[in-house]
């Protein structure tokens, strides 16, 4: 039903009348000291792709590269983190494979299932549609600040617990809000992939950037140009694609490097139909503990593009 061909977060095999398979995988090297921090984030990480697609997850397997001399305690943490998330989700893991390799890389590969009619994609948002954020964003600036001793152990704290965090709680509001559309926030930050969203269902977006949800010091960082070098290519990739509008140029650009931070294990990114939106918070906030953040809505023209909603 759905491969390589298109930016969806997972691939999409049809069983049957009822049931579709729902495929994923996703590692990467170490963004946390922990060992069993970083095998949490991981799997959290891939696990997403599945619950940003209205899926649930059944089965997983390990992806484990690490240089034999750091032992094997320390694989055993990480594979200990991965598999208590997994089975926070719901699944199992059933195996994997692992290989020496001196920078450490740690992920998984996950099976899931959808029925047909229910599959979320990232095309379908409508002019009028709201769009909600789940976790709060910045994980890419303040991984960049404590690599450099920019920010305490203490303020990346909860970083480390939002990238932990699964977006089951997200899921499952949007599917009982009847979601249109929806993707998580990963490595092409908010705005890559709200773009993607945009250009797929032929819509434009205003962003309230006053009610992004961002952790402590992600401004501040922001405009001190504390940022990951793969947000400068995002800027790039976005050049046109974003309206500046009567926004004083070093605002603009602050803002920018907020909303194209590339994100870890970030939130789920939806569009709800307005009338489904009290629904999708009241959902989301009984499961979460929280409040999403309602940051805009979709507008009609220019396909793909961003605006301010003071520009």
């Amino acid at each position: 039903m759905l491969g390589y061909e298109t930016s969806d977060d997972c691939a999409v095999w049809q069983l049957n009348d009822n049931l579709a398979a729902v495929l994923t995988v996703d590692f990467f090297t170490p963004v946390v000291d922990d060992p069993y921090e970083f095998g949490r984030v991981a799997a959290a990480n891939a696990l997403s792709d599945v619950f940003a697609m209205g899926a649930q997850p059944h089965v997983a397997l390990n992806l484990l590269a690490l240089d034999c001399s750091l032992g094997t305690d320390v694989a055993a943490a990480i594979l200990q983190g991965g598999a208590d998330a997994v089975a926070e989700a719901g699944a199992f893991v059933s195996g994997g494979h692992t290989i020496d390799d001196t920078e450490p890389k740690y992920g998984l590969s996950v099976f899931g299932t959808v029925a047909p009619d229910a599959i979320v994609r990232n095309e379908g948002a409508c002019p009028g549609d709201v769009l909600y954020l789940t976790k709060p964003l910045g994980t890419g600036i303040m991984s960049a600040a404590a690599k450099i001793d920019q920010i305490t152990e203490a303020e990346m704290r909860p970083v480390i617990d939002s990238m932990m965090e699964l977006n089951a709680a997200g899921g499952a509001a949007m599917r009982a809000a009847d979601v249109h559309a929806a993707t998580d926030v990963t490595g092409f930050g908010l705005a890559g992939h709200l773009h993607e969203m945009l250009e797929s269902s032929n819509c434009s977006a205003v962003i309230d950037f006053t009610s992004l949800p961002l952790f402590e010091q992600v401004w501040q960082l922001s405009c001190d140009y504390c940022r990951p070098g793969r947000t400068f290519s995002i800027m790039d990739d976005l050049e046109g694609f974003i309206d500046q509008g009567d926004i004083e140029e070093e605002e603009f650009d602050n803002r920018l490097g907020v909303i194209c931070d590339p994100q870890t294990s970030g939130g789920i990114l939806a569009a709800i139909p307005a009338e489904s939106s009290k629904l999708f918070e009241e959902t989301f906030e009984e499961l979460s503990g929280r409040k999403p953040a309602r940051i805009g809505y979709i507008t009609e023209g220019n396909a793909g593009h961003l605006t301010f909603s003071d520009s």
